[in-house]
C-alpha cells in the first residue's frame, strides 16, 4: 500500500470544506475527467483581498482528496497574496508528506489556487508563460512551461522525478523522451542517449501489481460512492474486472473502467493494459 500518513487518511476521509460555493466570485479549475484527476477550487473574496470561504469539488484519488483538503484549511481567512506564497511543497507538508509517486496532487491544489486568484483578479486564466508553452503530454495535457515549473521549484532532476510531479510521461509514454531533453536542458546535464525501458513482467508479477493498485487506489474510489471491483482474470495485457455494488448498475460504468480503472493500471502497471468488463 502507499505509505500514507494519518493526515492523509483524515482529509480523505473527511474532507473538509468540501462542496460547491454558491456565492463564490473566484473559481479556478485544473486537470480534466478526461486526464484523470480534476479539482474544482471555490474562493469567496471579501473588498479587503481577504478569503473568507473556500470550497472545493475533486475528482482523484486519495491524495488528491487530502490534498485539496488541507489547501481549503491552510487558505482560509488569509490574504490572497498571501494565499499565493503557498507552494507544492507547503500542501504537502501540512499533510506530513505525500508519497512521490503522488506529489502531483499537490501541484494541482497550488495551480487551482492560483488560477482561482487570477480570475479574481482579473488576469489571464494562466501565466503568460504556460500560454506559450508547448504541449509535451498529450495524455494529460501538460505543456513544457509546466515541466519547468515543476523542476525548477521543486529541484527535480530525473524523469522519474518530473512524472511524479506532473504526470507527463505517466500514460503512452511517447514523450519521455522530450521531457528527458527538458530535464537535461535545465540541469546542463550531458543529453541521455537512452532511456531505459520499464521491465517485463510476468503474468503472474503483472497480476500482483494490479491486485495492489486495484486495493490501493481504485477501489476506495469506487467505495467512495457505493462500488466495488473484482478482478476477474489477467491474460497477457487484457485484464478482465466486474464492477459491484451502485457500479454495477451505472449507466456510465464503462467510462469508470476507461478514466479511472484502466488510467491507473496503465499508470502504475504497464502502459499498453486493456481493461474490460466482464
Amino acid at each position: 500500500m502507499w505509505n500514507y500518513t494519518h493526515a492523509v487518511y483524515d482529509h480523505f476521509l473527511q474532507p473538509h470544506n468540501a462542496g460547491a460555493l454558491p456565492d463564490a466570485n473566484a473559481i479556478g479549475e485544473v486537470g480534466s475527467l478526461a486526464c484523470g484527476d480534476a479539482l474544482k477550487l471555490y474562493l469567496k473574496i471579501n473588498n479587503k483581498g481577504v478569503i473568507e470561504n473556500v470550497g472545493f469539488e475533486t475528482f482523484g484519488c486519495a491524495s488528491a482528496i487530502a490534498s485539496s483538503s488541507v489547501l481549503t484549511d491552510m487558505i482560509k481567512g488569509r490574504e490572497v497574496d498571501d494565499a499565493l506564497k503557498l507552494t507544492n511543497r507547503d500542501i504537502a507538508e501540512a499533510l506530513g508528506g505525500l508519497p512521490k509517486e503522488k506529489m502531483h496532487c499537490s501541484v494541482m491544489g497550488q495551480e487551482a489556487l492560483e488560477a482561482a486568484i487570477r480570475q479574481w483578479k482579473g488576469e489571464p486564466p494562466v501565466p503568460h508563460t504556460h500560454e506559450e508553452g508547448k504541449l509535451v503530454c498529450k495524455c494529460f495535457g501538460v505543456t513544457d512551461a509546466q515541466i519547468i515549473r515543476a523542476i525548477r521549484e521543486n529541484g527535480l532532476k530525473t524523469l522519474e522525478e518530473a512524472t511524479n510531479y506532473t504526470k507527463a510521461g505517466g500514460a503512452c509514454g511517447d514523450c519521455r523522451n522530450e521531457i528527458v531533453q527538458i530535464l537535461t536542458a535545465e540541469l546542463k546535464q550531458k543529453p541521455f542517449t537512452e532511456l531505459r525501458p520499464r521491465p517485463s513482467l510476468t503474468n503472474v508479477q503483472r497480476m500482483q501489481q494490479i491486485l495492489k493498485i486495484i486495493d490501493d487506489e481504485i477501489r476506495p474510489q469506487l467505495a467512495a460512492d457505493g462500488g466495488d471491483i473484482e478482478l476477474v482474470d489477467v491474460d497477457g495485457r487484457r485484464v478482465v474486472v466486474s464492477l459491484h455494488g451502485r457500479c454495477s448498475q451505472c449507466r456510465s460504468s464503462d467510462v469508470t473502467i476507461r478514466n479511472l480503472v484502466e488510467r491507473l493500471l496503465r499508470e502504475h502497471v504497464e502502459l499498453d493494459l486493456i481493461v474490460e468488463e466482464a
